[in-house]
């Protein structure tokens, strides 16, 4: 073979190998976000055991108590939010912040990027937003727990970000 035959010919071998990664890594992730939910679903009709309520410990933890009438699910994190979002002159609706969840952590707030740049850089996006720990320093709200993954946090400084950088969350239709 010449040269440029085989330059050609190593250049396609990594487009391959790189394509078939990037597929792999895809359905690693949908896979995740999809066995997250049955997961979940299994466990709600499992027999607690110590592991299963240390997790269930865990998680209260880590995500708002349903306080002041919000449910402690999705939906009354967004509306928890807003309320924040409101008080503080931070713009945003509920449409904005869901369809971003939606696309960013289907809704999951403990999903977390291990594979893109801020990863690789040693400080992965996490929570509902996927806002990396920088970002959520620098934006986060106060009232909000300081904890990049508490759902009602992570929401409110990604809106706050957003605000600062495109106006408001409703201006976001892509990864920001």
């Amino acid at each position: 073979m010449t040269t440029n035959t085989q330059t050609r010919t190593s250049r396609i071998a990594r487009f391959r190998t790189m394509s078939v990664a990037g597929i792999a890594t895809l359905g690693a992730a949908a896979a995740a976000l999809t066995l997250t939910s049955t997961s979940a679903q299994a466990a709600e009709k499992a027999p607690a055991s110590a592991s299963v309520v240390k997790a269930s410990a865990d998680i209260a933890r880590s995500a708002p108590t349903g306080g002041k009438g919000y449910a402690n699910n999705l939906d009354g994190w967004i509306k928890e939010s807003l309320a924040i979002m409101k008080a503080k002159g931070i713009p945003g609706s509920y449409e904005g912040l869901h369809r971003n969840i939606m696309r960013e952590s289907s809704g999951n707030p403990h999903a977390q990027n291990n594979w893109d740049v801020n990863a690789r850089n040693g400080i992965p996006s996490k929570g509902l937003l996927q806002v990396i720990q920088p970002t959520f320093n620098a934006y986060h709200v106060a009232g909000t727990a300081h904890d990049l993954t508490n759902p009602v946090a992570n929401i409110t400084a990604a809106a706050n970000y957003a605000a600062h950088r495109y106006g408001s969350i409703d201006n976001v239709n892509s990864a920001y």
